[in-house]
């Protein structure tokens, strides 16, 4: 069932991938905070389970905790290795996310060294895709015009205020306690947000990113880059912006330098397959 596994952890430095997974395109990247010497936390993930499925995965190992990198690793590399035991055709990828996330959290807690992560999941069967939330990183699907099709609420104090009403996303960002971080993997109380299943469209892009990209560029802006023109594009425009911010001198812009982790997909099919409406 598993025909490849894509798994980026920017060892090495800046990682950028292209593939076809689920009938469609992606592009993966991780890079390394430009202020630290020390080993980038985030871990990515690109997990085709089929021939129109695939397996979406982000992880940011929690800053100022120890061995974060062990954390995302581990929490990444235990749910790859889930979905891979999981042979049976007839298996819901659902039961076997759900499963292989409780075992990613238990595999981060054995490593007893205090550290955490966040994990963000996108499944991607056919044409449906879902969410899966633990943390602050972050997903969304946007149509091609901007229309927001899915975004999930990052675990935190200030992305609560947002999805209550209490904040918009740009008092968000420069928030005081942006930085903080209600739900990780690998605690005893962690929980998983399941998002409701969505239908693609021809054009649709979903993403998934790190803190590293929403930390720095105000989501308008990521919608307005990532919405429309070739992949590659795309992700080169939120990157390059992502990363001139964390630079600094942005006049007031936000600039909070840390890893920065991104996928982009896009469902490759003839707008004639399924209604054009609502793009």
């Amino acid at each position: 069932m598993i025909d490849e596994t894509m798994l980026l952890d920017g060892a090495s430095g800046p990682d950028l991938r292209f593939a076809s997974v689920a009938g469609g395109k992606v592009v993966a990247y991780t890079c390394r905070s430009p202020d630290k010497e020390t080993q980038n936390e985030d871990t990515v993930a690109v997990v085709s389970y089929g021939p129109q499925a695939s397996v979406l995965i982000v992880a940011d190992g929690a800053g100022g905790l120890p061995a974060g990198k062990k954390a995302s690793l581990a929490a990444v590399s235990t749910l790859v290795g889930a979905l891979q035991a999981s042979t049976d055709r007839t298996f819901l990828m659902r039961t076997t996310i759900m499963d292989g996330i409780e075992a990613a959290n238990t595999a981060v807690m054995d490593l007893g060294n205090g550290s955490a992560t966040t994990l963000t999941v996108i499944t991607i069967e056919g044409l449906t895709v879902r969410a899966y939330q633990i943390g602050d990183s972050e997903a969304v699907v946007v149509g091609q015009r901007g229309r927001i099709k899915l975004q999930t609420t990052p675990h935190s104090p200030t992305g609560f205020a947002v999805e209550a009403g209490f904040l918009d996303q740009r008092e968000a960002l420069h928030h005081a306690e942006r930085h903080l971080v209600s739900n990780f993997l690998g605690t005893p109380d962690m929980r998983i947000d399941v998002g409701t299943e969505v239908v693609l469209k021809p054009r649709d892009t979903i993403m998934l990113a790190s803190d590293g990209l929403t930390d720095n560029v105000h989501f308008d802006e990521i919608i307005g880059r990532i919405r429309k023109g070739p992949l590659d594009e795309a992700a080169n425009r939120v990157i390059s912006l992502a990363q001139q911010r964390m630079s600094g001198g942005n006049d007031g812009q936000p600039s909070k330098p840390d890893d920065l982790s991104l996928i982009l997909f896009r469902k490759v099919m003839a707008r004639r397959a399924i209604p054009d409406q609502d793009i």
